[in-house]
């Protein structure tokens, strides 16, 4: 475990390599990275000091402000609001002396600091061999992906000092000269997070074990120091408590991302649970520790250090939010022997540790253990499931590669502007499929409600003064037909119930089994279908924030009758707000109509009959006339819901230039008549 092979250090400086002096545009696009890490950790910054004080840096002000918990002359324990080892209490003390508004600014610049450092290490970190490429921009990337991270940025919030003991770790592991000095790091990283001294496991079963013995005795002398310094404390702490489990909030908590938690949030609790808490982290350690040393005989220290990291937060009492960057480490393993496979883990990692939980998953019950549970999932994957491949694999540095339809001739010379974006002709992974448009819907929903500041009502005088303005409009044009129709149909029980069913299941219904079929019968076709919808559904986020629009149904005074939501009581200031998730003031454009045209399209395009193609078409109609039967938008809605469906066909064009139409069946055929690699490319052709 040379410190060459275990930092992942180039062999040689920096700007000489084989490959040669990057161009241009590598120096570019990784001082664009670097900008873009200075950008986000300034917002930090920004957002932590800017929240008045008792707002941020709570658990920082609850332990050392002026009447924190280590001000008082008793037991640092005596209640829950401290979480930290009496080890951590001896070191933040001497703080409490500075406790003034500096130590605000100090603790958050100091926290810069530290993430900064430990992007930087990480980065240094990776196995070689590495690309020259990866070596410019692993460092900017590292940085940008933890100011990202949930538990960064909730570290940065609180005031909390979990960042710490990750760095300690990883300088340990990757920069300490000697096993001694790495050992005694990694034994201080301990003494604050008691967990880690599976490191020491680690450590011995990779043969370095004069490193594993500094390492205990690191932890064993800060721990008596702290003592001796604060007996009462280590009692209470290690004894009474036993190793800080009950400290902090409620253990069945969804912060608590432990299998503690986890176990207690499905229902077990007492000597039951106790038990299988117990058994189930013993046999999380030991297979981690297994696969760790395995990685770490093979070169792939990092990965080595994240899996262990991970069986650690799987098996503590309590595994808070901010002590979860563990999980994001392990998104240096490769995964899958295709190319294409290649991004599917390390998507997945940054998704769960950047977004919201709420996002990964539908509101739907019986999801619910998967959405509040899942760092602890991606964590015991890690530690335990995933099935990372080892540099002696040959799919480890040539994976198979992905096949490409040929290059399509455009109409004008620069068409397409992004040539990268070629035509893949196999399908997408589909679990990476599945969470990019849940996390792009979610993300999509929270823009919709953001147009309107934040609050779903927010915008009715804007957004009902614009409905005058499309009614004047559709008067002079002879459109404003939506009374009329509304009426119409409300007095057919028959033909007010279908247009009420249309409204409320085809939405969603028509385009998830358009892209269903295609992904599985035309993967070109997927990827191209799939482009144009969200080119079309981000001009209509446009259209949203820019000119926010109540429907006819809630427009006051113009008699329309809410088929589908009921009688709103328009006395009432919120009388719009029919549910948290959505904004009712997005009308214009109508993504009830664009969607659905763009399903006709799509369906008139690749439909291999011509009755599939007229029932395609027949469903935009249809979608047109429920919007206006049930008085959920003007018919000017819908033109603007086909003028952004064109803009996406049109701006797919541009970008990724014609669609590339396959060859008749019969043409070219692989084992079993279906497509075999060597003739992907020859299936298809140009098509304007």
């Amino acid at each position: 475990m040379a410190n060459v092979e275990r930092g992942g250090r180039p062999p040689e400086p920096l700007g000489a390599t084989a490959v040669g002096t990057p161009g241009a545009r590598l120096r570019l696009a990784r001082a664009g990275l670097w900008a873009v890490a200075a950008v986000l950790a300034v917002r930090q910054i920004a957002v932590v000091l800017s929240t008045p004080r008792g707002e941020r840096l709570t658990d920082l002000e609850t332990w050392v402000g002026p009447h924190g918990v280590l001000h008082v002359t008793g037991s640092l324990y005596d209640s829950d609001r401290f979480t930290g080892t009496p080890f951590a209490g001896l070191v933040l003390k001497p703080l409490t002396r500075s406790a003034e508004q500096a130590l605000g600014w100090g603790w958050t610049f100091g926290t810069l600091l530290l993430v900064a450092a430990l992007g930087l290490v990480a980065a240094r970190a990776l196995p070689q061999p590495v690309s020259r490429r990866t070596s410019l921009f692993a460092a900017p990337v590292a940085i940008c992906l933890l100011m990202l991270s949930l538990p960064v940025r909730n570290a940065f919030w609180l005031g909390q000092t979990s960042i710490l003991p990750v760095l300690l770790v990883l300088l340990g592991c990757f920069a300490a000269r000697g096993q001694r000095a790495s050992g005694a790091l990694i034994g201080v990283a301990a003494a604050l997070q008691p967990t880690l001294l599976l490191f020491a496991a680690l450590l011995w079963w990779t043969g370095r074990r004069r490193a594993a013995a500094s390492l205990g005795a690191a932890f064993a002398g800060c721990t008596a120091l702290a003592w001796a310094a604060l007996p009462h404390d280590s009692y209470a702490y290690w004894v009474h408590h036993l190793a800080g489990v009950g400290l902090g909030g409620r253990a069945d908590a969804l912060a608590n991302q432990s299998l503690h938690g986890a176990l207690l949030r499905l229902g077990l609790s007492g000597w039951p649970e106790t038990v299988v808490f117990l058994l189930l982290g013993a046999t999380v350690a030991v297979l981690a520790l297994r696969r760790a040393v395995r990685y770490a005989h093979d070169g792939q220290l990092l990965l080595a250090v994240a899996v262990t990291g991970c069986a650690a937060i799987a098996a503590a009492p309590t595994a808070w939010q901010h002590q979860l960057l563990w999980v994001l480490l392990a998104v240096v393993g490769r995964v899958g022997r295709r190319a294409s496979d290649r991004l599917v883990w390390p998507v997945a990692v940054v998704v769960v540790m950047t977004v919201p939980a709420r996002w990964l998953l539908p509101e739907m019950e019986s999801l619910y253990p998967l959405r509040d549970n899942a760092v602890l999932l991606a964590a015991l994957a890690a530690a335990t499931a995933v099935p990372f491949l080892l540099r002696t694999s040959p799919s480890y540095r040539d994976p198979i590669p992905t096949a490409y339809a040929p290059p399509v001739p455009a109409r004008w010379s620069r068409v397409p502007l992004l040539p990268f974006l070629g035509r893949v002709l196999t399908r997408p992974n589909l679990l990476l499929e599945a969470l990019l448009i849940r996390v792009t819907y979610a993300a999509y929903s929270q823009v919709r409600l953001a147009a309107t500041g934040g609050t779903i009502s927010g915008g009715r005088e804007r957004a009902e003064a614009h409905g005058e303005q499309i009614l004047d409009l559709e008067r002079v044009l002879g459109l404003d037909i939506e009374h009329a129709v509304n009426h119409a149909v409300v007095k057919v029980d028959w033909l007010r119930e279908f247009f009420d069913f249309y409204y409320t299941s085809f939405h969603f219904a028509v385009p998830l089994t358009v892209l269903g079929v295609l992904y599985w019968r035309r993967p070109v076709d997927y990827r191209w279908a799939r482009a144009t919808l969200g080119l079309t559904t981000l001009l209509a986020l446009v259209g949203f924030w820019l000119y926010p629009l109540a429907p006819p149904r809630l427009m006051p005074g113009l008699g329309i009758i809410d088929t589908v939501h009921g009688v709103q009581d328009f006395s009432q200031p919120d009388y719009g707000t029919l549910t948290a998730l959505t904004n009712q003031y997005a009308a214009m454009p109508s993504l009830h109509f664009g969607w659905s045209l763009w399903c006709g399209v799509i369906i008139a395009i690749v439909a291999p009959k011509v009755w599939m193609k007229a029932l395609g078409l027949l469903h935009p109609l249809l979608t047109c006339s429920a919007i206006v039967a049930t008085g959920n938008h003007w018919v000017l809605d819908a033109a603007g819901g086909a003028a952004v469906v064109a803009a996406g066909f049109a701006l797919s064009y541009v970008f990724q230039g014609p669609r590339a139409r396959p060859k008749p069946r019969g043409d070219e055929a692989g084992e079993g008549g279906g497509p075999s690699p060597a003739s992907a490319e020859g299936r298809y052709v140009a098509a304007e």
